[in-house]
């Protein structure tokens, strides 16, 4: 592929190199009083599959509100070496995918990023030809693309993987995928996400059923609308697209993040503390908020985007199981688990969406937590206080977890496996300063 020019401007922020952040470390003192307002980011999970969505438009698209993290500049990486042109300014980012050209993503990026793989569908719905290797990364368990897969094969693709590359192409002199009616064994948001990109340029109407609802399916959609696309339903269990030959420029702001908004919701909750937040979409954080409640958790809307949260005297415990959207979020599990150790009563988690999800259960055990496994279930029995320890992150959920606990514990928490926090949360540190915390970032020492 010849040299093209590309311009990529990304603001300064706590994200680094994989390698760097991996080797820092976060010290926390616990048990400061937090007090104030937290602006919540863009949506993580939104922005990664919107910017694979811009590749189905030959136009220049701008991207709003979009999150300055490790993800983000990965995805960005990605989308350049297909001949896409990024340029961001703070947080705006212009996609300009009319040269796209190159159908086959690289190894040593896509392998890193798992919401990278979601580019198979534009690929493959402008060029009739995709090569995408088989997704990374947080090591949380099994996240097969059989339902992608299978899906475009139903619209008329030949699709076979070799040596852990998905090849894919259609046949026919316009390359032109097919509409199709395709049931989904399991509401996979990757798979409900991959599939609606593809069917915006196919010939025909396509019908995704058990499609999955989550508010970033939403968020996909109402940008392809932007764009040109016809598609009804999403947010409900049966998605219609009809199929057109092209889409056009849009300007999108991406919805605000509900699993930061969460994780500042506990870390108000942990600390006993008052914290505002805003913006947020109420109906996004329903199934967090109604747990938070139950454990006697006070929440104030201040408006149709603010709400505060206002912690009771003594937390109780409460069950969890997480579910596909409308349910409890799987990226909820591990921040509440934190939240549940200093609760009084014994707490009983199911995880049903990832197998290998509890990698934070032996950490937060280093720091006084009384959590048992067994199988997919944890039970949790409340315990008085947490203590400072020397910790390392698993996920990026579970990072989340250990800068809970830490905020909570007695002394310091040093946390390691920075990389993982790096990928999903923006300026964690200086929001939390912001708020009253005393954490600090120590990165490795350089060497001559």
């Amino acid at each position: 592929m010849e040299d093209r020019p590309i311009t990529l401007a990304i603001r300064s922020s706590n994200v680094s190199t994989a390698s760097h952040a991996n080797q820092s470390s976060l010290k926390i003192w616990g048990r400061q009083p937090l007090q104030g307002h937290v602006p919540i980011s863009g949506a993580k999970n939104s922005a990664l599959v919107l910017m694979a969505g811009a590749l189905l438009c030959s136009e220049d698209c701008r991207l709003r509100n979009v999150p300055s993290l490790a993800d983000v500049n990965s995805m960005s990486e990605i989308l350049m070496t297909l001949g896409v042109k990024i340029d961001r300014q703070g947080d705006i980012i212009d996609i300009k995918a009319g040269e796209l050209s190159e159908s086959q993503a690289p190894y040593e990026l896509v392998s890193q990023l798992r919401a990278s793989f979601f580019a198979i569908g534009p690929i493959l719905a402008r060029l009739g030809i995709a090569r995408v290797p088989l997704p990374g990364g947080c090591a949380i368990g099994a996240r097969p693309v059989d339902l992608h897969v299978r899906g475009l094969q139903s619209m008329g693709a030949e699709v076979h993987i070799e040596h852990g590359i998905v090849h894919a192409h259609v046949a026919g002199a316009n390359r032109r995928l097919k509409g199709a009616r395709i049931y989904l064994d399991y509401p996979s948001v990757g798979a409900t996400e991959t599939l609606m990109m593809a069917a915006t340029l196919a010939d025909g109407e396509t019908i995704i059923e058990n499609a999955a609802q989550e508010p970033e399916v939403i968020d996909l959609a109402n940008f392809c609308r932007a764009m040109g696309a016809r598609i009804h339903g999403a947010g409900s269990k049966t998605i219609i697209i009809s199929g057109v030959p092209s889409l056009h420029s849009a300007d999108y702001s991406i919805i605000p993040d509900r699993i930061e908004a969460g994780t500042f919701l506990i870390a108000g909750a942990i600390t006993g503390c008052e914290i505002n937040l805003s913006p947020i979409i109420p109906e996004h954080l329903s199934p967090v908020l109604a747990k938070l409640k139950t454990m006697g958790v006070k929440i104030r809307m201040e408006g149709l985007n603010h709400l505060s949260i206002i912690p009771g005297e003594q937390l109780k415990a409460t069950d969890i199981k997480t579910l596909p959207y409308p349910g409890f979020p799987t990226d909820m599990q591990a921040p509440f688990m934190a939240l549940l150790t200093l609760c009084e009563g014994n707490s009983l988690i199911s995880e049903t969406v990832f197998e290998n999800r509890f990698g934070h259960v032996p950490e937060l055990s280093r720091m006084g937590a009384d959590i048992q496994v067994k199988g997919n279930t944890v039970l949790v029995r409340g315990v008085p206080l947490l203590s400072g320890a020397p910790v390392t992150a698993t996920d990026l959920r579970a990072s989340a977890a250990l800068v809970l606990a830490a905020l909570a514990a007695e002394g310091e928490t040093t946390i390691q496996g920075l990389k993982h926090l790096d990928r999903g949360y923006e300026q964690l540190e200086a929001k939390l300063r912001q708020l009253g915390a005393k954490i600090e970032r120590f990165d490795p020492t350089p060497t001559e």
